[in-house]
């Protein structure tokens, strides 16, 4: 798949297309079967399928911080993409010049003289152009006299809801990973490279490997059971902490896993962390004996959970670090492996197993 970054790295050979405009935050089974719609009309012109996206995504760009957290960022969207079914995605960064740009400007702009689209699927409400002027009417009107046509997309529903980017966010939000993977087609992820930072759980007994994250609002922030795949294609089961870890400070937020039961050497490696129960929120505890306390609660809690369970640690399948990582399908085996509610302290002994 081809990145294009911005209309000023257009070429001849990007013209002729069928194209589709959107965030793409998730690339969740809505976004998958726009891309079968380009696919589809893509074979039977004989043309490649682009994807425009925007960086930063508008509502970002306009509330910053108050903004939707993002369920992937720029590297895993665009890896998403790629899976399933992108030739090529046109990146646009969203300025004060395109936020400037006028509806019709734009089409001329990037849709005509830019891609040359042959054929646009987009969603009926889509808006776009300054003060989000241009609409679908606007867009088939422009098509029918510069020689494309327009199409809009097909919603999808699962169970008898449309499947959207804030669905999820709020599936994940409240603990139900199992509907959430449902969602997106595949279970909600981490990925990163381990990084060495003050190595404070060693000190505590509870080795952790750290992986930086994005600053900005996030999806998740709090205690998990998960399962952890590293590079030699084996899943491990273990607890995590992802945000700003209060009790201890943090200049940015990090994903922090502890593997239970092995301690392998982690720095440099990648990591894929799937949360599959919520534990508990973040905490600032009054010193560190009270947080390794809890830390050994939830050490417990996890390991009864996927103790209680069929399918954990490397039976979950193995994985390599490619392209298809991130589409894990939801195999009856993931499937058990992901809660739909937050788990309960009411029923753990609190020792660490």
């Amino acid at each position: 798949m081809e990145l294009i970054r911005g209309l000023h790295t257009l070429r001849a050979h990007h013209r002729e297309c069928v194209a589709t405009i959107g965030n793409f935050d998730g690339v969740h089974r809505g976004h998958q079967a726009i891309l079968e719609q380009l696919k589809t009309r893509a074979r039977a012109l004989n043309l490649p399928v682009t994807v425009v996206i925007f960086e930063p995504q508008p509502r970002e760009y306009f509330a910053g911080d108050q903004a939707p957290p993002r369920l992937t960022r720029m590297k895993e969207k665009l890896r998403l993409l790629k899976a399933y079914g992108a030739d090529r995605v046109l990146c646009l960064p969203f300025n004060q010049k395109l936020r400037e740009l006028s509806a019709d400007d734009f089409i001329e702009r990037v849709l005509v003289d830019g891609l040359g689209v042959r054929h646009l699927v987009v969603g009926d409400d889509f808006r776009f152009g300054c003060d989000r002027a241009g609409n679908f009417e606007l867009l088939k009107e422009k098509g029918a006299r510069h020689g494309f046509d327009v199409e809009h997309t097909h919603t999808f529903m699962l169970d008898d809801e449309r499947v959207s980017s804030t669905r999820v966010r709020t599936l994940l939000a409240s603990g139900n990973f199992r509907q959430a993977a449902h969602q997106l087609g595949r279970p909600y992820v981490f990925m990163g490279r381990v990084v060495k930072d003050r190595q404070l759980g060693r000190t505590i007994g509870i080795p952790t490997a750290n992986v930086p994250l994005l600053p900005g609002p996030m999806a998740l922030r709090g205690v998990y059971a998960v399962q952890a795949l590293l590079d030699d294609g084996a899943w491990y089961p273990g607890v995590a902490n992802v945000g700003w870890r209060p009790t201890v400070g943090s200049s940015r937020p990090v994903l922090e896993v502890h593997l239970l039961d092995i301690s392998p050497e982690l720095y440099g490696r990648p990591m894929m962390v799937m949360p599959c129960a919520r534990l508990r929120g973040e905490e600032k505890f009054d010193g560190l004996e009270a947080m390794l306390a809890q830390i050994k609660n939830d050490i417990a809690l996890t390991r009864r959970y996927f103790n209680a369970l069929p399918f954990t640690g490397g039976q979950t399948g193995e994985a390599s670090f490619d392209d298809a990582d991130l589409t894990l399908p939801v195999s009856d085996r993931m499937d058990t492996l992901l809660a739909s509610a937050p788990l309960t302290y009411a029923s753990t002994d609190h020792d660490d197993g």
